[in-house]
């Protein structure tokens, strides 16, 4: 009798499996060639991958079908065994995979993959192992003990994160305050007085380490609860898999880069010291220590500067092959983009680069100059690669680009002083009637009494021309302060009129509308009034 019950069960179970499988051919090829694959997942847990149609039925469909039947399933069958029954349908193999009457779903030919190799049989086994583990899960997920245990760890992981959340606030605020109280106690001190001014990025670097620190608190307890609980499990053996499988590949990508990253770092190291050699080089070529012929003082600052850019240069050229992930289309991406800006933008600013250059290497002017550039007078502030700042009388800042520059003359005062100090002049027109030895005797004096002009060199005064109506003479003093040049020159003419008014020199000069009946001469015996001294070789020349 209970041979014939089986015997019974198994037919009417292949002729449930022949009502499932039962379908058109023709369909069925089409379907395996052009079908979507879709994978059974029970409870976060793959069961099986389903690549080709049955009965019409998609494997999307399919996989919605088998999963309403794992569900609907009452918890005593599953503690059953999961059987698995052959068939076959027009040719085509397959496997039934049930417990007792009820038909959770078919594995066939159509749904192996071709690049695994495994057999029919071994892939039904396969589904059996993995669907009987997430039914031992659902089952064990509604037993109290484990459901009390998992939630008791989970309550004590909770506890122990929320322990180390304090305890990485805290001490983010004591580092802080304490390297805060730190660099306000040594802010005089040369060596912490670069952390005043980055105070800010220290912050912003802490804030990072500690959300980090955070992240992995939070990380490591979301897979320690989730790995609690059966039905969650494979959620936290994903999530472990991820952080173990992350750490080894940047373990192994450091590993395998270290060999390229060390050579780029060589490079790097010396080019530095290359570019430092060349540095104490070009100080002691600034300081006069070294002669260089064609290297100026005026154009060592410069040239360092073009020598440096260009040795660094070279040494990140030969040194970015190295560098991990140089050949990446992110950095590709960048390298294109730098390219494209420098394109647009660069027209001008290489214009303004020439003209500084120029400027430096013709040494039309340098820092400290007193210069008159046409509409603007005054000192030489800085000479910048793009602009060049002056400083005008009324102690105002002229930024005027080096294009502009170039393209003007400039007048340097400066240049050839040398230790003298600026030379600056004013001119008086006097008529031939005072003796010229008496006009160059009172300038001098003038000269010598006015604040702000030196009297070494002494100053001198030259007869610039013999007019028609009178003499021009044009006294010359030297100066240290340029920017001075107006307030002296006031008070150094205030001091000529002085002078003049002192010994009954008239300034203004004659225009005759008729001639004298005598003539406009200063006779021998006048020709050395006060001021003026005996002859000398000098007031003769």
């Amino acid at each position: 009798m209970t041979q014939v019950f089986s015997k019974l069960s198994a037919a009417l179970l292949l002729f449930s499996c022949f009502l499932l499988a039962g379908a058109d051919a023709a369909a069925l090829a089409a379907e395996e060639k052009h079908g979507r694959e879709a994978t059974l997942h029970y409870h976060f847990r793959p069961i099986v991958t389903l690549r080709t149609s049955l009965v019409g039925a998609s494997a999307e469909d399919r996989v919605r079908r088998s999963l309403l039947r794992i569900e609907s399933l009452t918890p005593s069958q599953m503690a059953q065994p999961i059987e698995r029954t052959p068939f076959t349908v027009d040719g085509k193999r397959g496997i039934s995979l049930h417990i007792g009457q009820t038909v959770l779903f078919n594995v066939l030919e159509g749904d192996l993959d071709p690049e695994e190799r495994i057999s029919l049989e071994e892939a039904a086994q396969r589904a059996a192992q993995e669907l009987a583990v997430a039914l031992e899960a659902a089952a064990a997920q509604g037993r109290p003990r484990v459901l009390l245990t998992g939630i008791g760890l989970a309550c004590l992981a909770t506890a122990v994160a929320m322990t180390l959340f304090w305890l990485i606030g805290r001490a983010r605020t004591v580092l802080v305050v304490r390297l805060e109280h730190f660099i306000d106690a040594h802010s005089t001190s040369n060596r912490v007085r670069w952390a005043r001014h980055g105070w800010l990025l220290v912050q912003r670097v802490t804030q990072l380490v500690m959300g980090f620190l955070w992240l992995t608190v939070a990380y490591l307890w979301l897979t320690f609860v989730l790995a609690r609980f059966p039905l969650t499990e494979p959620l936290g053996d994903r999530l472990t898999e991820f952080l173990f499988g992350l750490l080894d590949t940047l373990g192994t990508g450091l590993v395998h880069a270290m060999p390229a990253l060390t050579t780029a770092l060589i490079i790097l190291f010396l080019t530095k010291a290359f570019n430092e050699a060349l540095g104490n080089f070009f100080r002691a070529a600034k300081e006069g220590r070294v002669q260089v012929p064609g290297l100026h003082p005026e154009t060592v600052t410069a040239t360092h500067r073009i020598v440096s850019i260009l040795v660094w240069g070279l040494g990140i050229a030969i040194a970015y092959p190295f560098i991990p992930m140089s050949d990446s289309d992110a950095f590709k991406g960048l390298s294109v983009m730098f390219g494209f800006m420098l394109t647009l933008g660069s027209a001008g600013i290489v214009n303004q680069l020439m003209s500084g250059l120029v400027l430096v290497y013709s040494r039309a002017l340098s820092v400290g100059d007193f210069v008159d550039l046409g509409e603007t007078v005054g000192v030489v502030s800085e000479v910048g690669a793009l602009s060049t700042k002056i400083i005008n009388m009324r102690n105002e800042e002229v930024t005027i680009p080096n294009a502009v520059l170039v393209s003007s003359p400039i007048k340097n005062y400066s240049r050839l002083a040398g230790a003298r100090g600026t030379l600056v002049s004013t001119k008086v027109t006097i008529g031939y009637d005072t003796p010229w030895r008496q006009v160059h005797a009172m300038l001098i004096a003038a000269a010598q009494q006015t604040p702000g002009l030196r009297t070494t060199p002494s100053p001198f005064v030259y007869q610039r021309s013999l007019a028609d109506w009178y003499v021009e003479y044009e006294l010359f003093a030297h100066m240290d302060k340029p920017l001075e040049r107006v307030p002296v020159l006031s008070a150094l003419h205030a001091n000529i009129q002085d002078q003049f008014n002192t010994y009954g020199v008239q300034i203004m000069s004659p225009h005759f509308v008729v001639q004298p009946s005598g003539n406009v001469v200063v006779p021998p015996e006048n020709w050395r009034p006060a001021p003026a001294a005996p002859d000398t070789p000098h007031s003769e020349s």
